[in-house]
C-alpha cells in the first residue's frame, strides 16, 4: 500500500514523462565517453532513456530491476561496445540497450530493444524516449539549437534554423508522411555557449520526433523516439526503437561541433567497400529529357542506350558512372496511358524495348570503363500490376481509394523473396549500383494495418525489413552502392546514412540554381555524401551543383549543348570534389540563404596541408559588387595565397588577416567566384 501511495505521489508532483530523467553536466561531460557511458548506465542509475509500463514510469522502477552489463568485442578500432540489460522480476519484460563509445570523436550511440521474456501476453509499453536526458549548464547561458529543415521538393530545402532556448521554450520535431527526412530533419546541434555542444543524430527511417525543453533554469532537456508508439509484446517477442548518436564538442564556434560530425559520419556511418569510405560517383544520365509523351525513360531503347554510351566515350565526357532511371520496365513504355510512375510493381524488363535485357547496356557501360546504376521503387506496388496479383498476401492496403499497395517488408517470408528475386534481377542485368527510390505517403498503411493495443508494431517491422532488406544486398554485393532516394530526400537519417546515400537529394525545380546552392548551404553543415544534377555549363549554374556527387544532365544530341564547356565542367568537377570530404564553414550567415538579392559564399578547408577553396556567388538582385567574408580554420600567423580560377589572379594575405575579413569582388549580377587556396 506504501509503495502505491509513493507511485501516486511521485505522479502527481513529476507527470509522466518528466519524472526524473538522466542528467549530463555540459561542463564536465568533454571529457572521457567511456567515463560517460558507465556513469550514465551505471546500476541503480537512471539511465538516459525512459518508457512507461503498465501505466508507471520507467524512472520509478528502473533502478529496482535486475541490471546486468557486458562489454562486447568492438567492431571497429577505437569502438567501446557495451550492452545494458534492464530486466523485470520474474523474468518478464526486458530491456536491452545497445550503447558505442567513440572516443576519437567523444560521440556515443545507442539503440533501446523490448523483450518479453514472460510466456504470457506483456503489459503496455508506451511514450517510449529512446532518449531522456537533462543537460545542466551554467546560469546565464541561452542553449541555441541550430537544425535544418527537411526535403519537400523547395528551394527551402535543407534551409538552416535556429531556436534560442530561453526560458519555457520548446522545439519539437516530427518528419511528415512517414518518411524520415520530409519537412523535419533528424540531425541538430545544440550550443549551450559559443564553444560547447552536442551534434545529436537519429536514426529511423520511419516517423520520429524530438522534442528539446527549457524546463527550469539551467536545465535542457531533450527527448527522442517513435512519434507512435504503444503496444503490448507477445511470449518471446522484441522490438527496437530509433537509434540515437550524440557528439560533445568543444571548439571556436559551433562549427568545430558541425566539422567533427561530419567526419564522424564518414568514419563511421559511411558504407565502406574493401575498407575505404565508399565514394558515391559522379554520374552520366542517357540523355534526359524526352519529348511528350514519353517521360523519364519511358522511351529508351538498347540501341539507343549503347549509342549514348558510344557518343559519350567519342566526346571524352565518359564519368564514373551510367545511371538508368525510371521507365525502364514491363508497361511503362505503352504512353499515353501508362508511364513510369502508374507501372511499379511490374519488375522485369520491357523486352519489347530491350529484347536481350538490360545486359547489352551494362556491357557497353563496362567497356567504357564506368559501372551501371539502375532505379527501382519495390516497395510502391500498383494494384493492377504482376506483383499485387501474384502475391495479394504480401501487400498492405491503406484504403480502397488508393491506387497501390505497399510491400510488406515486415513480413519475413515477403522480405525473403524479395531479396532474391531483386537479387537475381540485379544479377542478370549486370547492375553495378542499385537506387532506390520511394514516392508515396507511408504512414497511413502502417497505420492501417496496426491492430488494437498494438499502435507502431507495423511501422517497426516495416523499418526493421528495410534494414534487413538493404544489409542483404550489400553483403550479397559488396562493391555495390544504394542511391537512397524518396522523391528526392525525403528518406534521410543515421540508419540510412549508415548504408547509403542520397545522389538526388531533392525534386526541387530541376536544375534552378539559387535553390541548388541554398541546398547545398544547408546539407553539407551535416553530411558530406550527397548528389544533385545539373543542367547547364554556365559557372553559375554548375558550380551550384558542386559536391562529393553529382549526376550530368546534358543534351549532348542538341546543338545548345557545347562539349568544350562539358569538359571544363567534369574537370572543375573532380577538383574540388575532394575538398567536400573535409572541413566546411558557412561564409555569409545562415538567417537567410534562399533570397535572390545576397550572396552566398562558404569555405572548404583541408586541415592537413592547410588547403581549400572558397566558392561564391552573387545573385541576380544582389545589388553590391563586393562581399566580406571571414574565413576559418586558418594559422593566423602563415601566409595564403588566393588564386581565381577564371582569371589566374592571386592575393596573399596571412591567416590573420582573412580571418579578419576578406573582400570578394564579382562585377556582374548573377556570376560565380571560385578561388583555390593554398600556404605560400
Amino acid at each position: 500500500m506504501k509503495k502505491t501511495w509513493y507511485n501516486l505521489l511521485l505522479i502527481l508532483i513529476f507527470p509522466i514523462g518528466l519524472i526524473a530523467q538522466g542528467t549530463t553536466n555540459i561542463k564536465t561531460v568533454n571529457t572521457d565517453v567511456d567515463v560517460w557511458i558507465k556513469k550514465s548506465f551505471a546500476k541503480k542509475a537512471i539511465p538516459p532513456f525512459s518508457f512507461v509500463y503498465n501505466g508507471k514510469s520507467s524512472a520509478t522502477f528502473i533502478t529496482k530491476w535486475g541490471y546486468s552489463v557486458t562489454k562486447k568485442a568492438p567492431g571497429e578500432a577505437g569502438v567501446l561496445h557495451y550492452e545494458f540489460n534492464y530486466q523485470e522480476p520474474g523474468n518478464g519484460l526486458l530491456v536491452t540497450c545497445d550503447v558505442k563509445g567513440f572516443a576519437n570523436f567523444n560521440a556515443v550511440e545507442w539503440v533501446l530493444r523490448f523483450k518479453n521474456n514472460a510466456s504470457a501476453q506483456s503489459g503496455i509499453i508506451e511514450q517510449v524516449k529512446a532518449t531522456d536526458l537533462n543537460f545542466v549548464y551554467e546560469k546565464g547561458q541561452v542553449p541555441d539549437v541550430h537544425y535544418a529543415d527537411g526535403s519537400y521538393a523547395a528551394k527551402e530545402d535543407f534551409r538552416p534554423r535556429l531556436q534560442q532556448m530561453t526560458a519555457g521554450a520548446e522545439l519539437k520535431m516530427v518528419p511528415e508522411e512517414g518518411r524520415s527526412s520530409q519537412k523535419s530533419f533528424p540531425f541538430f546541434n545544440i550550443a549551450f555557449t559559443e564553444n560547447t555542444g552536442v551534434m545529436v543524430a537519429i536514426g529511423w527511417t520511419g516517423t520520429w520526433f524530438a522534442s528539446i525543453q527549457q524546463k527550469q533554469a539551467q536545465q535542457l532537456s531533450l527527448a527522442t523516439g517513435m512519434e507512435h508508439l504503444r503496444t503490448y509484446l507477445n511470449p518471446g517477442e522484441t522490438i527496437r526503437t530509433p537509434s540515437t548518436a550524440m557528439l560533445f564538442w568543444k571548439g571556436n564556434n559551433r562549427f568545430t561541433g558541425h566539422n567533427k560530425f561530419r567526419r564522424f559520419i564518414l568514419a563511421h556511418h559511411t558504407p565502406k567497400i574493401n575498407g575505404q569510405i565508399a565514394r558515391y560517383p559522379i554520374s552520366n544520365s542517357f540523355n534526359y529529357g524526352d519529348p511528350a509523351p514519353c517521360n523519364e525513360y519511358t522511351c529508351m531503347t538498347a540501341d539507343y542506350g549503347v549509342a549514348l554510351i558510344k557518343r559519350y566515350k567519342q566526346f571524352k565526357l565518359v564519368s564514373e558512372v551510367f545511371w538508368l532511371d525510371a521507365g525502364w520496365y514491363k508497361h511503362s513504355g505503352e504512353a499515353p496511358q501508362k508511364n513510369w510512375a502508374n507501372t511499379v510493381g511490374n519488375w522485369s524488363v520491357d523486352s519489347t524495348r530491350f529484347p536481350g535485357g538490360l545486359g547489352e547496356i551494362a556491357d557497353e557501360v563496362h567497356k567504357a570503363g564506368a559501372k551501371f546504376m539502375l532505379w527501382f521503387e519495390p516497395e510502391r506496388v500498383m494494384k493492377n500490376s504482376d506483383w499485387a496479383s501474384q502475391h495479394p498476401e504480401w501487400m498492405l492496403n491503406a484504403s480502397d481509394a488508393h491506387d497501390a499497395f505497399l510491400f510488406d517488408l515486415g513480413n519475413t517470408e515477403a522480405r525473403q523473396w524479395l531479396c532474391k528475386t531483386m537479387g537475381k534481377l540485379i544479377e542478370d542485368n549486370k547492375v553495378d549500383y542499385y537506387r532506390q527510390d520511394f514516392n508515396m505517403q507511408v504512414d497511413i498503411f502502417w497505420k492501417n494495418n496496426d491492430k488494437p493495443d498494438r499502435e507502431g508494431i507495423s511501422e517497426i517491422r516495416y523499418i526493421e525489413g528495410l534494414y534487413a532488406y538493404w544489409d542483404y544486398l550489400l553483403k550479397r554485393f559488396p562493391e555495390m552502392i544504394i542511391d537512397n532516394c524518396a522523391s528526392g530526400g525525403r528518406r534521410i537519417d543515421l540508419e540510412t546514412t549508415s548504408r547509403s546515400a542520397p545522389l538526388w537529394r531533392t525534386d526541387y525545380n530541376y536544375g534552378e540554381p539559387v535553390g541548388y546552392q541554398s541546398h547545398t548551404y544547408g546539407l553539407e553543415l551535416y553530411l558530406p555524401l550527397h548528389g544533385t544534377g545539373t543542367h547547364k555549363t554556365d559557372k553559375f549554374s554548375f558550380r551550384s551543383s558542386l559536391g562529393t556527387a553529382i549526376v550530368y544532365n546534358w543534351k549532348i544530341t542538341e546543338s545548345s549543348g557545347n562539349i568544350n564547356e562539358m569538359q571544363a565542367c567534369q574537370a572543375e568537377f573532380k577538383k574540388v570534389r575532394p575538398f567536400f570530404y573535409e572541413d566546411y564553414y558557412p561564409l555569409t550567415g545562415t538567417e537567410q540563404t534562399t533570397a535572390n538579392n545576397i550572396w552566398l559564399a562558404y569555405q572548404l578547408h583541408r586541415p592537413s596541408d592547410d588547403s581549400g577553396y572558397i566558392v561564391a556567388f552573387r545573385r541576380e538582385e544582389a545589388t553590391s559588387e563586393t562581399c566580406i567574408v571571414k574565413l576559418q580554420g586558418l594559422q593566423p600567423q602563415k601566409k595564403y595565397t588566393l588564386t581565381n580560377e577564371d582569371t589566374g589572379e592571386i592575393a596573399k594575405k596571412t591567416g590573420a588577416e582573412l580571418s579578419s575579413g576578406f573582400t570578394l569582388v564579382l562585377k556582374e549580377r548573377r556570376s560565380s567566384l571560385l578561388l583555390r587556396l593554398g600556404v605560400e
